[in-house]
């Protein structure tokens, strides 16, 4: 549910240290356009991931939180080979093929609240609060703003179409089928970050992906939960840095 700007930060420390940073908002999120016929899901964001690789010049490291990295793990893992053609490595950010289902639901619960949206930004910001209780609330709103649009009637609504919860329409089991068979066939090497705090990811989700994925790595960040960049972003793309291997140290 959050936009590009999600990642300004970590963009920017990765170009600081000579990496070319893109940020993506796939279809129906941020400034991307909204999918005429609805359709969403783990096939639907495969195939958008897949159309920007093919235009890169070099295999990147793809960084996926949450449902990015379903789509990586969707893109990479039904490649041939693995996607070692696609990609060098891969990030997956909280994320693995079993999650916790209260997680979830509070996940769910939260994106499908306010369908009327809200009457202003602090309104907004109460809401991520009470989603969100462990973070700081920032003094300002205006990071805030660039994940709700103001619609004609004045009230501020998230920056994605709601249809794109038609996508959790798959049950928990069958999704977790689809991304296991997916992962099982990852074959570039991987790492998983988790929050410390995270409801989502637990230890029987990182033991089952070391049996999916060879060459896979694990790493926590202290003090975040799910939303891992947001909460604690400087530990977040320390992590990044030393993965992905830049030869300059992080600043």
């Amino acid at each position: 549910g959050q936009t590009r700007h999600s990642w300004d930060r970590t963009a920017q420390r990765l170009a600081d240290a000579d990496c070319t940073a893109l940020a993506l908002d796939l279809r129906g999120h941020g400034d991307s356009d909204w999918a005429p016929d609805g359709t969403y899901g783990l096939e639907a964001n495969m195939r958008d991931l897949l159309a920007v690789l093919g235009q890169l010049d070099e295999r990147p490291a793809i960084v996926g939180a949450s449902m990015g990295g379903a789509a990586a793990m969707m893109t990479l893992g039904n490649d041939p080979l693995g996607g070692v053609g696609l990609a060098r490595r891969l990030v997956l950010v909280d994320v693995t093929p079993r999650m916790e289902p209260e997680g979830l639901g509070r996940v769910r619960d939260f994106m499908s609240s306010a369908p009327d949206g809200f009457a202003s930004l602090e309104e907004a910001a109460d809401a991520v609060a009470g989603y969100l209780p462990g973070r700081p609330r920032p003094v300002s709103t205006e990071g805030l703003a660039k994940n709700l649009r103001l619609h004609p009637d004045q009230r501020y609504r998230w920056h994605w179409d709601p249809r794109i919860m038609v996508g959790f329409a798959l049950n928990d089991e069958d999704r977790h089928a689809v991304l296991a068979t997916a992962a099982s066939g990852v074959r570039v090497p991987t790492l998983l970050v988790r929050g410390a705090r995270s409801d989502v990811v637990n230890e029987e989700g990182m033991r089952e992906l070391s049996t999916l994925i060879p060459d896979v790595q694990f790493a926590e960040v202290g003090q975040a939960g799910h939303m891992v960049a947001g909460d604690s972003n400087d530990p977040f793309t320390d992590t990044i840095l030393a993965f992905v291997g830049t030869g300059r140290t992080a600043r």
